[in-house]
């Protein structure tokens, strides 16, 4: 039962993107429940805090979430808002993903100032990235590239190419678009050549199990296609025990009640490299992505990945 005025807690980090998607839930909250009482708690995650370490270095699947979800176990916080391709596959006992809502943009793109696309950068070009499964793929289509390690957040990374460190950017479409940086995009990248991340441009808000009251305010907010179409995704991430150690990519989209699945498996240098889909019934969207692990799995992704982890000592 919705309560008629109710103070919520959101926790969230302190990037400008984090806040900014905050701020979005937030507003499309009080727009349903003018009565609803709203603080925001700034929380201060691991990979906020390590930011000369390479993401897979790190190893921590949790790494911009788990100070969060800590809070919200210890009724410091009522709900959280993450990048769904930041929350990892396993959700902690007593939590629960109370809506996610509908989905941006998944796919990547280039930002440069001197470069229009990545088919015209010459080789040896420098192309920041701290994304392996961006790495891979981009790799293995345009080798004469060299791929570099880029840290912080959105503003600190355009500030590091306007400064000459980098000949370019690799970028997620959501988050430019949702800052108001979209016009800086020089060419949006087709999943057939970087297929994107598990969860990308969703976002996915986080609650304790039990609390009915706040589930109740969060009902609104769901996307019933979105969450068809991650689930098949983070299904087919957990079954292959996946991290961001490992470049794994995944997208799915849902046409009438028939979920279309693409997966990706690669080596760190982008040879080799495994990609296949498969469909099903809405309904079957765990099954669906588990059927396409083990399809992958069957032709050598294990491999491919247990590779990809001793390298990074995971």
């Amino acid at each position: 039962m919705i309560e008629v005025s109710r103070r919520l807690r959101f926790g969230t980090r302190g990037s400008p993107l984090a806040l900014w998607q905050t701020e979005h839930v937030c507003e499309r909250l009080r727009e349903t429940f003018p009565a609803l009482s709203i603080e925001t708690v700034v929380i201060k995650t691991s990979g906020d805090k390590i930011l000369d370490v390479p993401l897979a270095r790190i190893g921590d699947r949790g790494l911009f979430v788990k100070e969060i979800e800590q809070a919200l176990l210890a009724n410091e916080i009522d709900v959280a808002v993450h990048s769904l391709k930041d929350l990892p596959t396993h959700t902690p006992p007593g939590l629960m993903i109370g809506a996610v809502m509908e989905r941006e943009d998944p796919r990547d793109c280039l930002i440069s100032e001197r470069y229009a696309c990545l088919a015209k950068m010459p080789p040896g070009a420098v192309v920041g990235t701290s994304s392996l499964r961006r790495r891979a793929q981009l790799q293995r289509a345009y080798p004469a590239l060299r791929f570099e390690d880029v840290r912080g957040n959105l503003q600190t990374r355009l500030a590091k190419l306007d400064n000459g460190h980098y000949d370019a950017l690799i970028l997620a479409v959501a988050g430019l678009k949702r800052l108001g940086f979209e016009g800086r995009i020089r060419e949006i990248i087709s999943p057939s050549i970087c297929l994107p991340a598990v969860g990308q441009g969703v976002l996915a808000v986080e609650c304790r199990a039990e609390d009915i009251a706040v589930l109740d305010y969060l009902a609104p907010l769901e996307n019933a296609a979105t969450r068809a179409c991650v689930t098949a995704e983070r299904s087919f991430l957990s079954s292959l025990e996946g991290g961001c150690q490992v470049p794994i990519g995944a997208h799915a989209r849902l046409e009438g009640d028939v979920i279309h699945l693409e997966g990706l498996v690669a080596a760190l240098a982008g040879n080799p490299c495994l990609r296949d889909r498969a469909r099903a019934p809405a309904a079957s969207a765990v099954v669906l992505g588990e059927t396409l692990a083990h399809t992958m799995k069957v032709h050598g992704a294990e491999k491919i990945l247990q590779d990809a982890r001793d390298e990074f000592g995971g």
